[in-house]
């Protein structure tokens, strides 16, 4: 198995090397790591170069899409991965930290036969102070959000082979051969498409191999949920019912 991780990067200076050094300090230290700039304006790229520069493992490359759009970087990182040999592909976000043995527990679920893989979104705790209550909320949000999409029009077709299964895009492990299959990520923006639903449909119409692991465990942001709100985040993964001006929070 010849893995790699792709991070989509924008303007994620303040955030990535918490994201750098979570990678590089996972159980199993063999996989190579992609992280794509995608149009940042701040130093993203330098703080990649900087980190990468003092270690040798996991090895690092930067790769560039201008195209901004979280579904055009994730694309492109995980088709230049594809390019340069990966058979699997992880794929996490600039402001997220797996947890240490989320490598480990991604292959364990590629061993187990599935070819597209996800598990928990739990909230970060090191970017606020947070409440008893705030740290249910993500896992709440992630909840209904799921049940939504069991229920939502668009995920229920005939056609589909197996039930819709949330898998957060900070969160998701694919085989190369099935992500090429299946025509990868859209290449749009956050905005306009939630490119990991999309990759799921898309997998869906072509396998049941996919599934839900426990303890492929990563720690999300809170910062939307603070900056939307309870009801302005559900509506906003509820096709976009909310769609605030700055969509891009830092």
């Amino acid at each position: 198995m010849r893995l790699w991780v792709v991070v989509p990067a924008y303007n994620e200076e303040r955030s990535i090397g918490a994201t750098l050094r979570r990678l590089a300090g996972q159980s199993d230290p063999d996989f190579t790591l992609a992280v794509v700039d995608n149009a940042s304006t701040d130093r993203t790229a330098e703080v990649v170069r900087a980190f990468a520069a003092d270690r040798p493992r996991p090895e690092i490359r930067i790769v560039t899409e201008p195209q901004k759009g979280t579904g055009a970087a994730a694309d492109t990182g995980i088709r230049h991965a594809i390019a340069a040999g990966a058979t699997h592909i992880a794929r996490t976000d600039a402001d997220c930290l797996p947890h240490r043995d989320w490598i480990a527990a991604v292959k364990r679920g590629f061993g187990d036969g599935l070819e597209m893989v996800s598990g928990p979104l739990r909230p970060r705790t090191d970017e606020f102070e947070l409440k008893l209550w705030e740290r249910r909320l993500l896992p709440t949000v992630v909840g209904l959000a799921a049940l939504f999409g069991r229920i939502r029009p668009g995920n229920r077709d005939p056609r589909y082979l197996g039930p819709y299964v949330m898998m957060p895009g900070c969160n998701v492990a694919v085989t190369a051969d099935l992500y090429e299959r299946a025509g990868g990520f859209p290449r749009t923006r956050i905005e306009d498409v939630h490119e990991d639903r999309a990759l799921v449909n898309r997998v869906r119409m072509l396998t049941r191999a996919y599934g839900l692991r426990k303890d492929m465990v990563v720690y999300g942001s809170v910062r939307r949920l603070r900056a939307y709100g309870l009801l302005g985040t559900l509506a906003w993964y509820a096709d976009h019912r909310y769609r605030p001006e700055q969509v891009d929070i830092r």
